[in-house]
C-alpha cells in the first residue's frame, strides 16, 4: 500500500509539528487526506502551519499548543484529536532539540534540561496517545537520531537523549505488538531543519548560519517522503540518509574508528556544533 492511501482518512497526532521534519510530515500527511492534530509550543506557527495544509488541499487540522515538558499538555493534545476525529491512529513522537557542548562546558541543568525534552516529552506523549492508539490498533513513530547509534564529541546530552528513546523504542515494539500497534523508530542523519540553529535553552535563532555543509544535508521533503513511507510498511526502523547509514553500519562493525575520529575531533575542539538530526 502506498503511503497516501495509508494515511488517507487516518487521525494522525504530530508534537513538533512547527517547523522542520515535524511541518513537512504535516503538509505531505494532509495532502495525503490524513485529519491531522499538530502539536508545539509556537502557535502563530501552528495557525500558519494550519492555513498552509488547506491551502494544499488538505483537511483543516486541528492546532493544540504542546509544552512535552509540560505535564498535561499531550493529553489536552490527545482529546483535541479525539474530539475532533474520534480517536487516533498514529502518533508523531517529533519534538525535540539538541545541547551541545563540552562536558565541562556543561552542568547538569544542560542534561537535565535535554532530557526533560526528548526522552520524557516522548514518553509523555505515548502514555498519553496510548490508549487511543491501541484502541485503534496504530501506529507508534518516534523520531530519534543517527546520534542515538553514534556518540561524538561535544553531543554527549544529545546522544544520551536519543539512546534512550533508541531503547524505549526497540523495548516497547514488541508490548505494543500484542495490542497490533507497529512501532516504527526514525533515525535521520542530518536534515534541513531549525535544530541546528536553536541554542542550549531551546531558544531559536533563525538567523544563525547552517553549521553542516550543504551537500551533507537532505532536503526535509525528501526526508519526510522516506518517514511515512516507512511507516505505512510498518518497518520497526528506518535510518534517514546515506551518511547515517554509513555511519550506522561503523558503529556496528568496526567501532573503533568512531572512537579515533572522535578522539581527533576532541583534540582539535571540534564537535560543539556537529549534532545530527
Amino acid at each position: 500500500m502506498s503511503a497516501s492511501r495509508f494515511f488517507a482518512g487516518k487521525s494522525v497526532l504530530i508534537t513538533g509539528a512547527s517547523s522542520g521534519i515535524g511541518r513537512c510530515l504535516a503538509l505531505q500527511l494532509g495532502g495525503a487526506g490524513a485529519r491531522l492534530t499538530l502539536a508545539a509550543r509556537r502557535a502563530d506557527l501552528l495557525a500558519a502551519l494550519a492555513d498552509a495544509v488547506v491551502a494544499a488541499g488538505g483537511p483543516r487540522p486541528v492546532v493544540s499548543v504542546c509544552d512535552v515538558t509540560r505535564e498535561g499538555d499531550p493529553e489536552q493534545a490527545v482529546m483535541a484529536a479525539v474530539n475532533a476525529f474520534g480517536g487516533l491512529d498514529v502518533v508523531f513522537a517529533n519534538a525535540g532539540f539538541g545541547v551541545v557542548g563540552f562536558l565541562e562546558q556543561l552542568a547538569v541543568a544542560d542534561y537535565r534540561r535535554q532530557l526533560e525534552t526528548n526522552v520524557f516529552g516522548v514518553l509523555r506523549t505515548l502514555k498519553a496517545s496510548q490508549a487511543e492508539i491501541i484502541r485503534s490498533r496504530g501506529n507508534v513513530v518516534i523520531i530519534g537520531s543517527v546520534a542515538g547509534h553514534c556518540a561524538t564529541p561535544g553531543n554527549s546530552p544529545y546522544s544520551m537523549s536519543k539512546f534512550a528513546i533508541r531503547a524505549l523504542a526497540y523495548s516497547i515494539t514488541g508490548e505494543l505488538a500484542r495490542h497490533g500497534v507497529a512501532v516504527t523508530l526514525v533515525s535521520p542523519g542530518f536534515i534541513a531543519s531549525d535544530i541546528r540553529k536553536v541554542d542550549n535553552q531551546g531558544k531559536l535563532h533563525p538567523g544563525a548560519a547552517e553549521s553542516m555543509p550543504a551537500w551533507l544535508v537532505m532536503d526535509t521533503d525528501k526526508a519526510a517522503r522516506q518517514i511515512l513511507r516507512a511507516v505505512a510498511a510498518k518497518r520497526a526502523e528506518v535510518i534517514i540518509t546515506a551518511h547515517g547509514k554509513l555511519l550506522v553500519a561503523i558503529q556496528r562493525f568496526a567501532p573503533w574508528i568512531i572512537r579515533m575520529v572522535g578522539r581527533r575531533m576532541a583534540a582539535r575542539g571540534r564537535g560543539h556544533r556537529s549534532e545530527v538530526s
